[in-house]
């Protein structure tokens, strides 16, 4: 049996403003396609400013859109392999 080690780089950009962050997230697949997601975090005028917060909290949701769109692209592909309709496990 040959293993073949595969890699994969997600990234993760971020944009701010004064209330609110944008995280764009982006993984190139072994077989070409590139997978795009996006998040956000607003901040409640009465917070206090923690920009770290604001980048883990749309970076947490961008990764976790990436993440329900690779599920929908492997899930796609086994039924276009197999004829017949998968279910992801949610």
């Amino acid at each position: 049996m040959t293993r073949i080690a595969v890699g994969w780089h997600i990234d993760l950009e971020f944009e701010e403003d004064t209330h609110r962050t944008r995280a764009a997230a982006l993984v190139r697949l072994s077989d070409g396609t590139e997978v795009r997601a996006h998040g956000y975090a607003s901040r409640h005028p009465s917070d206090s400013d923690q920009q770290r917060v604001g980048e883990e909290i749309a970076g947490a949701r961008a990764l976790n859109e990436l993440a329900m769109k690779l599920l929908t692209k492997a899930h796609d592909e086994i039924d276009e392999a197999s004829g017949r309709r998968s279910y992801p496990l949610t």
